[in-house]
């Protein structure tokens, strides 16, 4: 299994690509042996949540997140004291501690529907602050944001997107809900790579600006051939990301290495919030 941001040899060989969403509902439903997980770490602990019976390894050992990295489950527990009427909804860049510790996961394909099937005005939305500021545009409401971001996404301004504009008039500009509020009010749409993917299958335009991890526009050149695509700024790498080779999946797989494992207390809680998430349509 192979996240959008791959390198694209990794994307050419995996059995599944796709989102955080689609990734989890696939893991969800898979019967098989063996899980490989070429992507980073929560990824992979995601897969372990939902097989706890399988074997789930993660391609490279060191492929971690400094999203997921912002929140600890004991910073959680800080501020579920200092708001107590507040339901904790988890993106699903994060630990599966943390998750254990929040009400209901969600993804950056169905933030907005999540938070909106929440019985409750008061959301604590952890930890991305960008992609929660993005779900208070949409909902009346009250987000709580914790200061956390994606290192990636947050280095892309709208000097870069107004730059990239002038350089390719007339493109469509996509741009993911991670990114800052300035960013987004400049793009035709704020979408995760999934839905990126399925609004440039669907659109007349042909030329297209995507403001996310540029491991997404190999995908999207391949489904779509005869349209054109540029990465608004070469600031948009996820090193992370680009540790999985083909080496070392080959290895990892060869040697039934970095096996990923939660532990079933935790797991349990995690597993909670992931399946309010999978139940939300």
């Amino acid at each position: 299994m192979a996240h959008n941001y791959q390198r694209p040899e990794i994307q050419d060989i995996a059995d599944v690509t796709g989102d955080s969403l689609e990734l989890a509902r696939e893991a969800a439903r898979l019967n098989v042996d063996c899980i490989v997980l070429c992507a980073v770490r929560f990824m992979a602990e995601n897969a372990a949540i939902l097989n706890p019976t399988r074997t789930v390894l993660l391609a490279e050992g060191t492929a971690g997140c400094p999203m997921a990295d912002m929140i600890t489950a004991d910073d959680l527990r800080g501020w579920k004291r200092r708001y107590p009427r507040a339901t904790v909804v988890c993106y699903v860049n994060t630990s599966a501690a943390v998750k254990a510790e929040s009400d209901y996961c969600c993804t950056s394909a169905n933030a907005v529907n999540v938070v909106g099937a929440v019985p409750n005005d008061e959301i604590l939305f952890i930890p991305d602050k960008n992609l929660g500021h993005y779900v208070s545009t949409k909902t009346r409401k009250r987000i709580i944001l914790y200061p956390g971001y994606c290192n990636t996404h947050q280095r892309l301004t709208a000097k870069h997107v107004v730059k990239a504009k002038a350089e390719h008039p007339g493109a469509v500009v996509l741009v993911h809900p991670e990114c800052r509020a300035e960013v987004i009010e400049l793009a035709d749409a704020a979408l995760s790579t999934s839905q990126m993917a399925r609004y440039v299958k669907e659109s007349r335009a042909r030329t297209f600006l995507i403001g996310t991890e540029e491991g997404l526009v190999y995908r999207l050149q391949k489904d779509n051939p005869g349209k054109e695509f540029h990465v608004i700024s070469g600031v948009l790498t996820c090193p992370d990301m680009k540790k999985t080779t083909l080496d070392k999946l080959a290895g990892t797989m060869e040697l039934r290495s970095n096996v990923v494992k939660v532990p079933e207390d935790v797991r349990i809680g995690a597993k909670r919030a992931l399946d309010r998430m999978l139940a939300i349509v």
